[in-house]
Parts: structure tokens; C-alpha cells; sequence
């Protein structure tokens, strides 16, 4: 059975996605540190909107920086696919340490990337929204605190189940993915209504090119053209 390729490598050969994503993270983390943030959501209003891939990549770039201590949580229990995607073991996860069965320096695992921790979702389960609204979880997210610089939590999307809703008060903000002409912009002003926009920090267009993403290729295509021909021929 072949490897899942991890989505630390999406776009890593696309330069204009590389400087977005570099753009992104810029933007959060100055975002995080004037308004003194600490534990951040990153959400969608349905699946499929590429807000796991975004937000590994959003934890890989702030933790590549060597500047902050990056902790990136699946808390999708019900998918628990993250690990699979990221490289780290699976289990255990953040539900073997809410239910009981795991401590929580079992369930930390050193990412590919230096500076970047990860815990999986670990065993999935059908109903994990009275863990996440639980007081262990609570406790579990203050603790984190103290430990890391940011905390950014892979949830469920917000309108198909209500695990994401009971994360409101115990996240400092959400980022939210919203993928262009793919999701009905009803859909994403529901789900941003139900989470309340106050506590809505920042929202990522997905699947849209940009006016700045046209001006970077018609004054820099030519150039990285030219080089990556460069760098072939040399291989």
C-alpha cells in the first residue's frame, strides 16, 4: 500500500502558493501578537474547502520561522485523518487523553518540521462533542498556554455537526477557509453567523486568483521560468 503524500508538500513546487502561504502566515502572526492571541481555530463552513491542508501549512510556515513554539491539534475525532496527511503516528491522540487513556506527553509527536508539534485526533468516534465541551478539554487547552507560543486547532467544519460551536468560548479567535465558487456564500455566512463574526479573526479566500497573484505572474513568471529551466538543466 503506497504512502498518503503529506500535505506539508502541497504547492511546495508553486512558487506564487509558496509566497501566499508566506503572505498568510505574515499576516496571522501579526494579527496574533498585536491583538495578544494565543489559541486559534482555523474552520470552514462544509468540508472540502482545503482547511486541513491550509492549516498544516499555516503551522509548518509559523514554525519554520524558529520564532514561536507551534502546536497544531486535529480535533476532528470524528475523521482523525490529519496524522495520515502530516507524517506523525495516528495514536495514541486527543481522544485516547480525553477518554482517560493516554497522558498528555503521550499524544504530542514531533512533526517533519522543526519547531512544529502535533497531536493527532487519535481513535475516532462517532459523538466527540461532549469531550470538546468538557471540562478535561478545557483544562487540557489552558494548560497548552503555557507551553506553547500558538495553538492552532484543525476543527470540524462548522454547519454538517456542532462539535466546532463548543469551541467558541475556549479559543481566542477563528480563522475561517472559504473556498470560492465552491461553497454557497449563504453556507458561509450561516456558519460565520453561528460562531459569531466578532470572534472571527481572519478569512482565508481559497480557489480564487487574486489581483496580486496576477501582477507576481506577469513581473515574475519570466524570471522563475527562466530559473527553474536553470536548475533542471543542471540536475
Amino acid at each position: 500500500m503506497s504512502m498518503k503524500p503529506s500535505i506539508l508538500k502541497v504547492g511546495e513546487d508553486d512558487l506564487i502558493f509558496s509566497e501566499q502561504i508566506k503572505a498568510l502566515r505574515a499576516k496571522v502572526e501579526y494579527r496574533i501578537d498585536s491583538l495578544g492571541l494565543r489559541i486559534i481555530a482555523v474552520t470552514s463552513a462544509i468540508s472540502g474547502e482545503g482547511k486541513t491542508t491550509l492549516c498544516a501549512k499555516l503551522a509548518a510556515n509559523l514554525a519554520s520561522s524558529g520564532r514561536k513554539r507551534i502546536l497544531l491539534i486535529d480535533t476532528d475525532m470524528r475523521k482523525a485523518d490529519l496524522a495520515q496527511g502530516i507524517g506523525v503516528p495516528g495514536k495514541p491522540g486527543l481522544s485516547e487523553y480525553l477518554l482517560d487513556s493516554a497522558e498528555v506527553a503521550d499524544i504530542v509527536h514531533q512533526s517533519e518540521v522543526p519547531g512544529l508539534q502535533v497531536i493527532p485526533a487519535g481513535s475516532r468516534i462517532d459523538s466527540p462533542d461532549f469531550l470538546l465541551s468538557g471540562n478535561k478539554f478545557r483544562m487540557f487547552l489552558k494548560g497548552l498556554r503555557e507551553k506553547f507560543d500558538i495553538v492552532l486547532l484543525d476543527t470540524p467544519p462548522i454547519l454538517p455537526v456542532a462539535d466546532t460551536l463548543n469551541l467558541r468560548d475556549q479559543v481566542d479567535g477563528f480563522i475561517f477557509i472559504y473556498r470560492a465558487a465552491f461553497t454557497p456564500y449563504k453556507m458561509f455566512s450561516k456558519a460565520a453567523e453561528e460562531i459569531g463574526e466578532a470572534s472571527i479573526v481572519g478569512v482565508v479566500m481559497n480557489g480564487v486568483e487574486s489581483e496580486p497573484q496576477r501582477y507576481y505572474e506577469r513581473y515574475y513568471g519570466r524570471y522563475y521560468t527562466k530559473r527553474f529551466s536553470e536548475t533542471e538543466s543542471a540536475d
